[in-house]
């Protein structure tokens, strides 16, 4: 691989983490035209689902010498529910009761969980050095959190847990659909998890939604189309992108800018400020997650 072509790659990464960011922060400005949460979910999908179908069906005869069975596709079924389904709706819950930099701390620790979810059900060894980033990731939590009680009262707890909960069913999805991204390809099984999200969220909002998406404000439709478009599809690309170029243990680092960049984006867009001390928090969580990436690197060049 060239210096130039690898650059790209990062450059490619950067740009898609980044764009990845700016997702929490257009929710909450969302927010503030008193939408709900399964609303802008609902957005989300009806702007990205047209966008999805299509690469689906350019991508139909991707990887087509691997033998496909019907189970496989219920896996897709099944990983497209936990993965973007249920990790989405937690997230969008969980930033109406807890700030975009403060949400974005919490989701970045998922490598650590993948590392636990694969210690429990595949019984793989932690080393001291990926216990140490696990440590490191959980103390920046309880330090980003500190004080912020006192600001946000205890639906800062409640907004947490729902962020925590996307991390961990995100880890899910990353640790179970491993054995399947081989056989669709990353952007057909991409796509194809994708549309069953949408469908999922189709559902879910005839059921338990009385929103009437015809009479919104013409701002959140807006948000809606640019979180669908800026923050999900093109991201999702550029990030396939980048990790086919560099690798994904060096775009796991690349992503360490998530947080920051989240932070930087909030204060500009939002006002949102973080003390020294949470500064601090989210400093140990990217340690953390570095270490466990360069732990991956290290493993991969011998």
């Amino acid at each position: 691989m060239t210096t130039k072509k690898f650059w790209f790659g990062i450059i490619l990464g950067v740009l898609g983490v980044v764009l990845f960011s700016s997702k929490a922060v257009m929710v909450k400005l969302a927010y503030n035209y008193n939408v709900d949460a399964i609303t802008m979910l609902l957005l989300r999908m009806l702007f990205s689902f047209p966008f999805y179908v299509v690469i689906a069906y350019l991508y139909r005869n991707e990887n087509q010498g691997v033998e496909i069975t019907k189970k496989d596709y219920s896996w897709v079924i099944f990983f497209g529910l936990v993965g973007y389904y249920l990790a989405s709706y937690f997230d969008f819950v969980g930033l109406t009761y807890i700030k975009a930099s403060l949400e974005r701390i919490i989701l970045f620790v998922y490598p650590t969980i993948v590392i636990l979810l694969n210690r429990l059900f595949f019984k793989q060894p932690i080393t001291k050095i990926q216990a140490l980033a696990i440590f490191l990731s959980y103390l920046g939590i309880v330090i980003a959190f500190s004080g912020e009680v006192d600001v946000s009262g205890n639906n800062m707890y409640l907004g947490g847990f729902f962020i925590l909960l996307s991390a961990i069913t995100y880890a899910s999805y990353l640790v179970g659909s491993g054995w399947l991204i081989p056989k669709f390809g990353v952007v057909k099984f991409t796509a194809y998890a994708m549309l069953v999200s949408c469908v999922c969220f189709f559902i879910h909002f005839s059921f338990i939604s009385e929103t009437n998406l015809f009479i919104l404000p013409w701002q959140i439709y807006t948000y809606g189309f640019l979180i669908a478009v800026f923050a999900t599809v093109i991201p999702s690309f550029l990030v396939s992108a980048s990790i086919k170029i560099i690798s994904s243990s060096n775009f796991a680092i690349v992503a360490g800018i998530g947080p920051i960049s989240t932070i930087v984006l909030a204060s500009f867009f939002l006002n949102e400020t973080l003390t020294l001390v949470q500064f601090f928090g989210a400093l140990l969580v990217i340690v953390g997650i570095v270490i466990t990436s360069l732990k991956k690197i290290k493993k991969e060049t011998l």
